[in-house]
């Protein structure tokens, strides 16, 4: 058997004004064939994961670009079209191959290409012919489109937010695809549109039971793997928002019954599923109203995980005014006058057991406010980023974090408490008036009942 192996993951923010372009895929990740022969990062985990399990069973693999870039706005045309051309070149020299897997993001956006991975699927399978299996394992915050269910064998998207599992689920596509090419299994996959937009903690419940309720019915009576895309909600797309894909052995008919009733019971817990938001007064006297700290803040509204620039002065401000001190705050990218207490040049942080680069970075002090400066833009994933450089945040009472979820992980078995805030800031928390021009379908909370709508 023969496997090829790609990737190419970034987060599309339609309404970011800064276009992603060949600098911001080289400042994260970009590897010509050769991601698996360096160190391990979360790009290049999944490829690890393939190329491991296939070499187990003596394969061949054939391994191509990897690449990745921080969120950002829409993706130079250019820049996708050299990538996806790559891949493509590169699976025509690999050729005759027995299954291919991708590692994507699943909300990538391109001038000209509204859907890159369906996009690039659509190409791949042309190369292959209607029946070789292909595999893309996606991001929970993913676009899943016509396009991509019609030209994939199979999809997996993360289910954990923040993504702890991208190993696990890369693992879950390789032996669904290896069925597939040996004939065990004929997989079949539906969709089910929840017509809701929103970013849902599956750390809380009641989603927590929902995505164990998920796993738990995957490997048994026929079904094969449960997603749920979560949709990146700053995506100007006409396919955006929460939907259900569930791959079934053979059976299109019961896999459209588990969509359609999964989603329908996601679409039933949405007020609860839905994320509260504090202002930044409210988020601050009730942290300073804890017995002890750390207690942890998110400021959701400037995460670079999202597209924001990561260089908002909100909340810094307010702390600064109401004359609040012994905090630590990150990730800053964005020059400011303080007291310089620590410098370190490529620093990472942990996203999962992955390293994510944060360049040059510095631990500065203003007026009792402890910062992280960074200089490659990145949202906080863990607080290695900050105590490498020597700063102690369990002695602080408040850290303020630029991250909407993925900080979970790693702040809470240190933090007193975990509060989310929505100051101004790039990334809107009402999701019922995000300025969408594509998207016209009705969709929950901007309609009251979407499906009767």
């Amino acid at each position: 058997m023969k496997l090829f192996i790609a990737g190419l993951d970034t987060e599309t923010n339609t309404f970011a004004p800064i276009p992603t372009g060949p600098r911001a895929f080289d400042e994260g990740f970009v590897a010509h064939g050769d991601a698996t022969r360096r160190p391990e990062n979360y790009c290049s985990a999944q490829l690890y994961v393939w190329r491991r399990l296939a070499e187990q069973r003596s394969w061949d693999v054939a391994e191509s670009l990897c690449a990745y870039a921080e969120p950002g706005g829409t993706v130079v045309r250019a820049v996708y079209e050299a990538f996806r051309d790559e891949i493509l070149a590169d699976l025509r020299r690999a050729m005759p191959v027995d299954l291919v897997l991708l590692a994507l993001h699943g909300a990538m956006v391109a001038e000209g290409y509204d859907d890159c991975e369906g996009d690039l699927l659509g190409c791949i399978r042309d190369i292959v012919g209607p029946n070789l299996p292909i595999g893309a394992e996606l991001d929970l915050h993913c676009h899943i489109t016509d396009a991509m269910v019609q030209h994939a064998t199979a999809l997996v998207a993360y289910k954990e937010y923040p993504h702890v599992d991208i190993p696990h689920r890369a693992e879950d596509l390789f032996h669904i695809v290896s069925d597939a090419a040996e004939g065990k299994t004929k997989p079949v996959s539906a969709s089910f549109d929840c017509r809701m937009i929103s970013t849902y903690r599956t750390t809380a419940q009641p989603l927590r039971g929902f995505v164990d309720c998920m796993q738990a019915l995957e490997a048994r009576n026929g079904i094969i793997s449960v997603s749920l895309g979560h949709g990146f909600p700053w995506g100007d797309v006409s396919e955006v928002g929460a939907k259900v894909l569930v791959i079934a052995d053979g059976d299109r008919a019961k896999a459209e019954c588990l969509a359609r009733s999964l989603g329908e019971e996601f679409y039933a817990m949405r007020e609860a599923v839905a994320p509260r938001f504090l202002g930044m007064d409210e988020s601050i006297d009730r942290a300073l109203a804890i017995d002890g700290g750390p207690v942890v803040i998110a400021d959701v509204s400037d995460n670079a995980g999202g597209g924001a620039p990561g260089d908002a002065t909100f909340f810094l401000r307010r702390l600064l005014d109401r004359g609040v001190r012994n905090v630590a705050s990150g990730y800053y990218w964005d020059p400011i006058r303080v007291t310089v207490k620590g410098l370190a040049d490529e620093v990472t942080q942990r996203f999962g057991e992955a390293p994510v680069a944060m360049g040059a970075t510095a631990w500065v002090e203003a007026e009792g406010i402890d910062m992280i400066l960074i200089s490659l833009r990145t949202q906080v994933f863990h607080p290695e980023g900050m105590t490498k450089l020597g700063l102690d945040i369990v002695t602080r009472k408040l850290v303020v974090v630029k991250s909407t979820q993925h900080f979970h992980a790693g702040f809470a078995p240190i933090a007193k408490a975990i509060l989310y805030a929505a100051p101004p800031g790039a990334l809107s928390s009402n999701f019922a008036s995000i300025p969408y021009k594509k998207m016209t379908r009705p969709y929950w909370p901007r309609v009251k009942n979407p499906f009767s709508a």
